[in-house]
């Protein structure tokens, strides 16, 4: 099994330009959906539920008009869909290919949070009056998933958070995830070890809801079932106990849930903000020839105590009141220093 990414954005740059060259373009689309199809059937979350003698068939009928693999790419949305694959991808030539997935309403969402997001802004971890660290944990989509690399990205935000820790002592910890859409969750958790802890912080459940990992943290360190992985190099006490405000929204998504969901159930902390966008399941890296790869679906997402949950539900709503221009007027801010206050 491949590396448990939660939601791949994996550009190939791969060889297929030459794969014609090598061989039929009815060899190539035969050999690319044979591989996809043995994938789908072995691993796919909901491989159970699906007639696959059916939609193999279908499929195998309408990729005889294409006369180039490239073309024939096109039959991966009605494939997906069919077969209710809403999270998973395959990526081919800097070009993502995925079922019609889910969308969000533009009534959904505030203009302020649309012209943040498509800012693309990046990581934050600040000082709001003097008192309160805010962190700003955005989508982390990487190419090169080796543990080294994970390590090399989760580090520099993890010595941002430790610095206001000690230089600041805030008074309350804010944990801003409405920009989260998603991309690889390891770089998140680690950089925000210090308020997580030496805790299990989520899992992943089979199709019957059943518990198949536990992942924890551990002296820095991303553990699944034992074995470690990408880590930080920690520095001064742990704060697993301080006060934080976990804030999401809508594009809050995939990875981005799961940084939300190590949260579920630790002490003195509170949700605020809008439900999530609800893409609670977990993507593995796969192969498949002329260097694309599939984010492959594989399990649901659970919070430390192996709960599933279809969205992140805030305790405290408040919808379209985002202001990022001046944070201390953002209404999921103030909410936040409220709790922070209170004794």
């Amino acid at each position: 099994m491949k590396k448990l990414l939660v939601f791949c954005f994996i550009f190939s740059w791969s060889f297929a330009a030459f794969a014609q060259k090598q061989s039929d373009a009815k060899d190539s689309i035969k050999l690319f959906y044979d591989e996809l199809f043995s994938v789908l059937k072995k691993g796919f979350l909901q491989r159970n539920a699906v007639d696959w003698k059916t939609v193999e068939s279908e499929t195998r009928q309408k990729l005889t008009q294409y006369g180039r693999f490239e073309k024939s790419l096109s039959e991966i949305k009605p494939l997906f869909d069919r077969i209710g694959a809403t999270h998973c991808g395959i990526y081919y030539q800097q070009k993502r290919y995925a079922g019609s997935g889910k969308t969000i309403p533009k009534e959904a969402y505030s203009d302020e949070l649309k012209k943040k997001y498509a800012a693309k802004s990046p990581f934050e971890a600040r000082m709001l009056d003097n008192r309160y660290a805010y962190i700003l944990m955005p989508a982390i989509t990487l190419m090169d998933t080796s543990n080294r690399n994970i390590s090399k990205i989760a580090q520099p935000m993890y010595d941002q958070i430790a610095a206001l820790k000690s230089q600041h002592q805030p008074q309350g910890w804010i944990v801003d995830l409405r920009l989260n859409s998603g991309g690889n969750a390891m770089p998140m958790l680690l950089a925000l070890y210090d308020l997580l802890g030496d805790n299990a912080v989520w899992g992943t459940l089979d199709a019957n809801r059943k518990q198949v990992t536990n992942i924890r943290l551990k002296d820095g360190k991303y553990m699944d079932g034992g074995k470690s992985f990408a880590a930080i190099t920690p520095s001064g006490p742990l704060m697993d106990h301080a006060k934080v405000a976990v804030i999401t929204g809508i594009f809050t998504a995939s990875s981005g849930e799961v940084t939300a969901l190590a949260f579920h159930d630790r002490p003195n902390t509170i949700f605020i903000g809008e439900q999530s966008f609800g893409a609670m399941t977990s993507n593995i890296q796969a192969e498949l020839p002329f260097g694309a790869v599939l984010a492959l679906t594989v399990g649901y997402d659970s919070d430390r105590n192996g709960v599933y949950h279809e969205q992140i539900v805030p305790g405290i709503i408040v919808r379209k009141k985002d202001n990022f221009e001046n944070l201390m007027l953002d209404a999921n801010i103030l909410e936040a220093v409220k709790f922070f206050e209170h004794p």
